[in-house]
C-alpha cells in the first residue's frame, strides 16, 4: 500500500464519488477505480458500496479512512517539520 493510493482513496471517500475525486486530484476516473480495486484486493475487503448518486464507505472503508488520514497527516507533519528545520 502506497501513500499515493491512500490519497486517492481518501479523496474518493470524502467526495463520495470516484469521478469527483478524480477531478479533484487531476487524474482520470478509471485510475481511481483501479486504485480502489487494488486496495480492496490487497485488504480482502470491500471498501465502498455503490449507490445511485455515488459511493458510500463500508465498515472496512471507514476503518481504512480513519487510519489513512492519520498516516497522511503524520507524513505531512514530518514533511513540514523538515522544511522548517532546513530554513
Amino acid at each position: 500500500m502506497e501513500l499515493k493510493q491512500l490519497r486517492i482513496f481518501v479523496a474518493a471517500a470524502e467526495q463520495r464519488h470516484f469521478g469527483h475525486a478524480a477531478r479533484q486530484l487531476g487524474i482520470a476516473q478509471p485510475q481511481v477505480s483501479r486504485v480502489v480495486k487494488a486496495l480492496e484486493d490487497g485488504l480482502g475487503a470491500r471498501l465502498f458500496r455503490c449507490e445511485r448518486r455515488g459511493v458510500v464507505l463500508s465498515a472496512a472503508g471507514e476503518v481504512l479512512l480513519s487510519e489513512a488520514r492519520i498516516l497522511l497527516d503524520r507524513k505531512s507533519t514530518r514533511l513540514n517539520s523538515s522544511h522548517v528545520s532546513e530554513s
